[in-house]
């Protein structure tokens, strides 16, 4: 009986384009193994696809895609296709050495304030979370950390000190999360000058210990001032993601953001497009009320992705304001749904900014 031929499989393997990076699919992942297998009702073949970023919610449209493009080749049924991934870390900017635990920090930051920052943070990083991938949380607004409210963390937690100088962070929907907030009481504001607040922000990120994590989602403070500017000189980042509105001024701000992290040499992985639409409640009448096209527009100009754009709905507050973002809330709603279209469309951004992977790795097996 005649084998599957490996080469017809990497043929058709090589046609599938990743919808998130645009790109050939074979360009970034890696073929681990084409197997042929004898079975008596005719031909198959075992596939290993490594991604190399998370993609638990869409392991189904996968199977679908790769099955129908191998089709021609072998029945659908008669394919054995796994597929898993991989993360790995991207060089920060500058000369900057990555932490030891983490593989990638990402930066979430605004040009202004109000802009729901904050919560896309949360609910990326409990969207990457639930795609698959190790996450924490640093909350570096030092004058106004708001993290542990969005989390649900208890008013009065404090992380646990060992060695006399070192954090554990404390976990909040399975994050591990460092915020000043947990040092601090709402009744002590912070007064401190540029430098100590950038100092604290710093003994926060290296003296914690930190578990193995994918990624490190940095809850950035709003706007382009000398502390910003400052951690995004200093912390060792793979990529920052700017949060908008379709609002003019908001643009304009916004603008502002992309530039800061160009001058630092930390590439922009993508525009968040927050509040981009209303919908009313009651008649179900969509309302672009603060503009339309913005967080495109910006995308367009400076050649950066338009990673997702997010409706202005109420469940979004309402979960927020009860320490139970909407990606843990409520996973399956149309609004968490977004959350993690954008985390898979932000991790492979991230996974594949320098290009092209190296040429697949493919392995013959006897089986």
């Amino acid at each position: 009986m005649a084998l599957v031929d490996e080469q017809q499989v990497h043929a058709c393997l090589a046609g599938v384009v990743d919808p998130l990076t645009e790109a050939p699919l074979l360009s970034h992942t890696t073929l681990r193994g084409i197997t042929p297998l004898t079975l008596e009702d005719g031909p198959a073949v075992r596939v290993h696809l490594t991604f190399p970023y998370p993609l638990a919610g869409a392991l189904g449209y996968w199977q679908r895609t790769l099955r129908e493009a191998l089709a021609s080749v072998v029945a659908p049924e008669q394919l054995q296709l796994t597929l898993d991934w991989r993360i790995e870390p991207q060089q920060p900017q500058g000369q900057l050495a990555p932490l030891q635990s983490i593989a990638n920090i990402i930066a979430v930051a605004s040009g202004k304030g109000g802009v729901g920052k904050s919560t896309t943070a949360v609910n990326l990083a409990l969207a990457l979370q639930a795609e698959g991938a190790r996450v924490g949380m640093l909350d570096a607004d030092i004058y106004g950390p708001s993290l542990g409210l969005l989390l649900g963390v208890e008013e009065g937690t404090r992380p646990e000190v060992v060695n006399e100088n070192t954090f554990v962070p404390v976990t909040a929907h399975g994050l591990p999360l460092m915020s000043m907030a947990l040092l601090t009481t709402d009744r002590t504001p912070m007064v401190w000058r540029g430098p100590m607040a950038s100092g604290a922000l710093q003994q926060m990120l290296t003296q914690t210990r930190w578990p193995a994590l994918d990624y490190l989602i940095v809850d950035m403070p709003p706007g382009t001032g000398d502390i910003a500017l400052t951690l995004s000189q200093q912390v060792p980042l793979a990529g920052a993601v700017v949060v908008t509105t379709p609002q003019d001024l908001a643009l304009l701000d916004a603008r502002k953001g992309i530039e800061m992290f160009r001058r630092v040499e930390v590439p922009v992985l993508g525009i968040v497009e927050n509040m981009s639409i209303h919908i009313c409640s009651a008649c179900g009448h969509a309302e672009p009320i603060f503009g339309s096209g913005g967080g495109l527009r910006i995308a367009e100009h400076y050649e950066v992705p338009m990673l997702g754009a997010l409706p202005l709905a109420l469940a979004i507050r309402e979960d927020a304001d009860s320490g139970c973002p909407t990606v843990a809330a409520n996973p399956e709603s149309p609004e968490a749904l977004v959350y993690r279209d954008l985390a898979r469309s932000l991790a492979a951004r991230l996974a594949c900014r320098s290009g092209a992977a190296e040429a697949p790795l493919i392995t013959i097996l006897d089986d």
